[in-house]
This record gives structure tokens, sequence and C-alpha cells, in this order.
């Protein structure tokens, strides 16, 4: 039963409780942050359920009193608050069940987003330009959140054959993943003479930041390389080795990082680019396992599926995945993507819940 499941949750959060008091606990600093992170982790869930359980059995007494009826004054007292109650507690077991969701792992990380223009030659890279101006000014309306650019292509016309940067914050992979697959835009490029509408495409991963403890690079089984760098920043650029290029020989992974002037600057964020991507690459060796009749159908990266499509003439944004069309373009492409993001992680949890009602039957 559903309530017995979230009643062994609460013993659990009990003996947290009893751990993260016990003074020989404390002593151990790294297990101690350990369960009080758990324990923080279930204090909304308890919370609701401890409110359901007041709930349940304040209803439990007026049911008592309307089949004792002895007392038409209390009964009518009883009766009237019964009916509030049984709408209260329908609420309550309907948050339990989205708490008692299993969470995605990766939520709480940072994450490295990468926007490469597709097909439509220059104009392709104006798009991936513009999307990336779109996910600045958004991540600018983020509590907390930053953003840093790791490396960036751009080409003479404007926009960006690639950019790569590191978004850091609260939640922010929770959000950003949805971002992930192949962005198109129907618009009369800059470049059209003849006023003729072109479809043009960029994509945009959201691999989420891997820490050393998920990821185990061996830089034995990377090949490091040095160059001078290329494009604007100055004198530097003909004149020292600073652009760094590796190559992880197990997987084939190359990354590049030349926007920093100093040598190891730009090593360090080749790494954590590399680690990012070996990440994504373990997750979606992992998905692959999953039955395709399981894989979730809105989805949180398929690189190759196209999510969403950015119509200039009608001024509209369209989400494929979901069949939400926004008439407010300019709007979207200021950063005001909540709406697409909050609507997506609604179809998640309602797929996931469809999910576990399956497994309980």
């Amino acid at each position: 039963m559903f309530i017995d499941k979230v009643q062994a949750v609460e013993n659990k959060f009990i003996d947290l409780e009893r751990r993260i008091s016990d003074p020989s606990v404390i002593a151990r600093q790294e297990e101690w942050q350990k369960l009080t992170k758990e324990h923080a982790a279930l204090s909304p869930l308890i919370e609701v359920f401890r409110k359901y359980k007041d709930v349940t059995a304040a209803i439990r007494d007026d049911k008592e009193i309307v089949d004792d009826g002895s007392d038409a004054e209390l009964t009518a007292m009883a009766r009237e608050e019964l009916a509030e109650l049984v709408k209260e507690q329908a609420a309550l077991e309907e948050e339990l069940h989205i708490l008692m969701l299993p969470k995605d792992p990766y939520d709480d990380k940072n994450v490295i987003m990468e926007i490469r223009g597709g097909a439509g030659g220059d104009e392709a890279a104006l798009f991936a330009g513009d999307l990336f101006r779109m996910y600045m000014k958004y991540i600018e309306k983020q509590k907390g959140w930053k953003a840093s650019i790791i490396s960036a292509n751009a080409p003479e016309l404007g926009g960006y054959k690639e950019v790569i940067f590191s978004v850091e914050g609260s939640g922010v992979y929770g959000k950003l993943k949805y971002e992930s697959g192949v962005h198109r835009v129907q618009r009369v490029p800059v470049t059209e003479a003849g006023g003729r509408i072109h479809t043009s495409t960029a994509t945009v991963a959201v691999l989420p930041e891997a820490e050393d403890v998920e990821i185990n690079l061996n830089m034995e089984d990377v090949r490091v390389d040095y160059y001078r760098a290329s494009g604007a920043g100055g004198q530097h650029v003909n004149k020292t080795s600073s652009a760094v290029r590796m190559t992880h020989i197990p997987s084939g992974i190359v990354v590049e990082c030349q926007d920093e002037r100093s040598q190891l600057e730009n090593r360090a964020k080749a790494v954590r680019v590399l680690k990012a991507r070996l990440l994504a690459q373990a997750q979606e060796e992992a998905e692959a396992e999953v039955t395709e009749a399981r894989r979730s159908q809105v989805g949180t990266g398929d690189r190759s599926e196209r999510i969403r499509t950015y119509n200039y003439p009608q001024g509209r944004v369209t989400d494929h995945r979901i069949n939400l069309t926004l008439y407010k373009l300019e709007s979207v492409l200021n950063g005001d993507i909540d709406e697409f993001i909050q609507a997506l992680a609604e179809a998640r949890r309602a797929e996931l819940m469809k999910e576990a009602e399956e497994n309980n039957d």
C-alpha cells in the first residue's frame, strides 16, 4: 500500500534524526554531512505526510461523531468539517505521490552547456548566437546562478559556430536539462536578398558537471596537445602555445579550449568539459539499457531530436515534445523560457506517476 511506503520513509527519517544527533557520528564529519543532506532532502515529504496523518485522524474523529448522531448540532458541524477534510486529504495524498517520485540524482548539479550551429551555414551560427543570448538572459534572472564561457568559435559574420560555457547555481541541471536537443529557426536570414524564409538549426547539449567520484579520469588515457590560439585575443595569440586540445583515447572524445591566455587555465577548463562529456556518455549507455517502452517520452536530451521551433514570421515558439505553442517569440528570446521548462517538468512528473501506478498494479 502506498501509505505504508511513505510510513517506511518516515521511519527512515526518524532514524536519520537520531543518528545526526549522535556525538560519535558528529565526530565523523564526512558521514554526518552525508546524513544531514539526506535528512534535509526528506524533510518536505515528511512535513506533508505528518499533515496527512493529522487530517486522517481528524476525519476518523468526525466520522465517529457523525455515526453516533446523538448531538444534532455537533453532528452537523462534524459533517460540514468532514467534507473539507476529505478534500484536503485527497490534495495531500496527491502531493505525497509527487514527492515520492524518484529524483533525478543530477538535478542539483552545475552544468556545461554546448551550443553549435547546425544546418544552415552562416544563418545557423547566427541562430546559435541568439540561443546563447537567450540562455544568458535566462541565467541572469535566476537567483544565485552564474555563467562562464569555457570556449567559443565566433565567425566574422556573427553568432557562434560553437560556444561552450558552464552554469553554476542551485538546481541548474534540473531546469536546463530540458533544453538538450535540436532547436530550429524559421526566418528570413540577413544574408538572404530575396526575402525567402529559411530553416536553420542549432544543437544544444546540457551536460551535468561530473565530480571526481563519478568519473575516474586517468590522464594516461588522454593525449594533450598544445598549440597557438587563433582568432581574437591580443598579441599572445601568435607568441604562445596557450590553446589546449585533449583527446580521450578510449572514447575518442576531443575537447579544445583556447579562450584563456594561460595554458594552465585552458587545461583546467578542458578537463572539466572532458569529464562532463564522459559522464554524459555513461548516462547515455545506462539509458540505452532501459527498454523502449519505459524510456521517457518527454526526454531530457536526445541531441538528434528536434525539440523546439522558433518561427519569426508568426512570432511563435513551439515545443514539439509537449505540443506547446507560445505566441511570444521576442519574450522567449529575451530569456522567458520558464513556461516551457515548467510544462516539460510537469509532463515528466505525470509520466513518472503513470509508471509508478503501473508498477503498483
